[in-house]
């Protein structure tokens, strides 16, 4: 019987260690999604920015004659 009493106890401490490393898997995931979400925004307003600069420039540079070395 102590046999048994002893594997349970092994088993409900490596339980406690799964728990305690899968909340910690969780918290990094939602600090990853946070920090996603964040560089998603960030790459919208940088795109929406140059957006805005190249029609403030007036001309589409793919619409340029090539420079005159060529």
């Amino acid at each position: 019987m102590a046999e048994i009493e002893e594997r349970l106890t092994e088993l409900e401490v490596r339980l406690a260690f799964v728990d305690d490393t899968v909340n910690g898997l969780s918290s990094a995931d939602a600090e990853i999604a946070r920090r996603l979400d964040l560089l998603e925004r960030a790459l919208r307003d940088l795109r929406s920015d140059l957006v805005n600069m190249r029609a403030g420039l007036g001309s589409d540079p793919a619409n340029e004659p090539p420079p005159p070395h060529y």
